[in-house]
């Protein structure tokens, strides 16, 4: 048997990722998308897979370097994908009997995302286009050439976007195509953004999610709330179905299309508000909150290094449109749940896991899911709706998992200081002995509206196998654990939400005797990172920090970000001209004299959503004061680098911060 070694930090090249996994309605036959890392080329690769008929093993179906979103036709026919070319995402097909794939779309600009009309014989997407019809008539090259030779004329208050940069100008908007003949035709046109076409079932009706004035004298931008509108398939005038009252993210047709269903919230608490599921009558447009008083989070709010960045899937109903099954994000787990159409729930999946996608059969027997635990990056599992019972299809990531040894979570619950229940979990060293103290690394979660799971980490392990324990937990203010938890940092960031993190400790300490106290390191990204921050300037009591994609300064953080504007008025509840006091006494930055905690700082160059100003005001301040810092930038990546940067940037970001660890923290490098 072969001897396991501890997991390293250049582990992250053995990894594969699996996602988007698609049912033939006609064989029940499943395809997927497996992701892996080409070390040489420093880049991911992904291809689709299918699994064979008897289910016990799969096979590369397409030979793209990045092919993903595969989606069967309605009669099983044909298997739809997207491939990245030199021309952007475009759609290709492929026939189901064998054969060679074809580009289907070719978007001057790249397609969005695709869905197959109910009959088979179009396909709708979405790609970015101008108003401007001259802009429309150049190439992209001779576009880019003649926005880069002039100066940008700005009019957005949301002028830029995370991932994306400085708007260009141009909107997506919704195009049906042809299958055989090609046939183009623009649904929709203007300036706005129209996302998410849905078809109805007869296929006469495409439905869409956009921000539109309409008249009004308000900016779309700050709008707080979006509508779905309803477009013939070719094309005209829309309805608006919505009233203006909700933010609405995902939007599906009953089966015998009556009725919408949709996931969404009316932003009561900004982003911490939970979403609900809602259902729209199409005879009488009435809304009605399907989820009632069930006081849970809809969607998939977990965070994770190492899950694939897709999106959460839809509500999918069953074929008789009695049941509607969604994902649901509680106490450190995401599970499917049925609803009926009464407001009934039910689980469907059951353990200590993190589900991020799913598909159901064409006959609503069985469901296809991608799913990670703690011991396990991901892969699809097949459960039976009438028994419960679930099977294991795939085994992605065996080879690598069994060269390792991997460290468990121990899950816990600790009383914070105004008596609520917070949950965590610690994670000894790798190869601990009984009886010797480690030191200990609390990491900090992003958001900070989202939730830790019972889902695998290489950070976590990596760490582990340094000789670090490590703590985490989801704190007041995480998503998971009911609205009254996930609102109660709103204005009070630095506050109670810190308390619960030291509670944490001070637990953990109490509870588990291979923790040294005297040893500890905090570390976390984003809000993780604001977090990092307020500690080190509020307690000497760890010996070394790590703050990634930091925030330091609400006051310029309000004009720089992305998001600034709904961020901070929504979460710190102030404006930098009516509250500079407020804002200044919850910035991080306002008590950079205090910190005597070595820091180090990573950030991206190209980060939007926490401009990387904020690292550059406080490095240069823990400077001016000789305090002990290092600032690492990393070139050409933005605020996802540890999620989906270059390999090499998120390898050497992880070497960084074992590296100051170990430099920092007595007896943190021994094993």
């Amino acid at each position: 048997m072969q001897q396991k070694r501890p997991v390293t930090v250049e582990d992250l090249y053995e990894y594969c990722w699996l996602s988007d996994p698609s049912l033939c309605p006609v064989t029940g036959t499943i395809t997927y998308v497996q992701k892996t890392i080409d070390k040489k080329k420093n880049d991911y690769h992904s291809h689709i897979r299918v699994i064979t008929h008897n289910q016990q093993e799969s096979k590369p179906l397409t030979q793209g370097k990045k092919d993903f979103s595969p989606a069967w036709s309605p009669d099983g026919s044909m298997l739809a994908f997207l491939r990245m070319t030199d021309q952007g995402r475009q759609v290709w097909v492929l026939p189901a009997h064998g054969g060679e794939a074809t580009q289907l779309t070719y978007a001057k600009r790249g397609v969005g995302m695709f869905v197959w009309s109910p009959d088979g014989r179009c396909i709708a997407y979405t790609t970015r286009t101008s108003v401007d019809k001259g802009r429309e008539a150049r190439s992209v090259e001779e576009d880019k050439k003649s926005q880069n030779d002039r100066a940008r004329i700005i009019t957005r208050t949301a002028f830029k976007s995370e991932g994306s940069g400085l708007w260009d100008g141009l909107h997506s908007h919704v195009f049906v195509i042809d299958v055989q003949g090609g046939n183009l035709t623009q649904i929709t046109e203007g300036e706005f953004d129209a996302s998410q076409p849905c078809w109805s079932p007869d296929g006469g009706k495409l439905a869409f999610l956009a921000k539109m004035n309409q008249g009004e004298k308000q900016d779309p931008d700050l709008m707080t709330y979006n509508d779905i509108y309803l477009a013939g398939r070719e094309g005209g005038e829309w309805t608006k179905l919505t009233n203006s009252t909700l933010m609405i993210h995902q939007v599906v047709f009953s089966p015998n299309g009556r009725t919408i269903a949709f996931t969404g919230n009316n932003r009561l608490y900004g982003s911490a508000t939970q979403n609900e599921i809602f259902t729209l009558t199409m005879e009488d447009g009435k809304v009605d909150c399907l989820s009632g008083t069930w006081d849970a989070q809809f969607g998939n709010f977990s965070l994770s290094d190492m899950k694939p960045a897709v999106v959460s899937p839809s509500p999918v109903f069953s074929p008789d449109g009695a049941e509607l099954y969604t994902l649901v994000s509680q106490y450190g787990n995401v599970h499917v749940y049925k609803f009926s159409m009464d407001g009934s729930r039910q689980a469907v999946t059951s353990g200590d896991r993190d589900i991020y996608q799913f598909v159901l059969s064409s006959d609503g027997r069985y469901l296809v899911m991608a799913s990670t635990n703690a011991a396990n990056p991901g892969d699809l599992y097949r459960v039976d709706l009438r028994t419960l019972e679930e099977v294991r299809l795939t085994h992605s990531n065996d080879g690598f998992m069994e060269q390792v040894t991997i460290s468990s979570p121990e899950p816990f619950w600790f009383e914070a200081a105004d008596g609520r229940e917070v949950q965590g979990w610690v994670i000894k060293p790798t190869g601990s002995v009984e009886g010797k103290k480690y030191p200990a690394i609390l990491h900090i979660h992003g958001g900070p509206h989202a939730m830790y799971a019972n889902a695998y980490s290489h950070e976590f392990q990596m760490l582990a196998s340094h000789g670090y324990a490590v703590i985490y937990t989801n704190p007041r203010g995480s998503f998971g654990y009911g609205q009254t938890f996930v609102k109660a940092c709103r204005g009070d960031f630095g506050g109670a939400d810190y308390g619960d993190l030291m509670s944490a400790i001070d637990f953990v300490i109490d509870a588990y005797d291979f923790v040294d106290g005297s040893r500890l390191g905090v570390t976390g990204g984003s809000y993780g990172g604001f977090m990092t921050n307020w500690m080190v300037g509020h307690t000497n009591r760890f010996q070394a920090a790590v703050t990634h994609r930091s925030i330091s300064n609400w006051l310029s953080f309000y004009g720089t970000c992305d998001i600034g504007i709904s961020y901070t008025e929504g979460e710190i509840e102030g404006t930098p001209w009516d509250d500079p006091d407020k804002l200044w006494k919850r910035s991080p930055l306002a008590y950079v004299k205090e910190i005597e905690t070595p820091l180090l700082i990573l950030h991206s160059e190209q980060d939007l959503r926490c401009p990387i100003e904020q690292a550059e005001q406080l490095f240069v301040a823990l400077r001016r004061l000789g305090k002990t810092t290092k600032f690492v930038r990393f070139p050409n990546s933005n605020h996802a680098l540890l999620k989906s940067g270059k390999p090499s940037l998120r390898v050497e970001s992880l070497q960084h911060l074992v590296n100051w660890f170990d430099d920092h923290i007595a007896g943190g490098n021994e094993k």
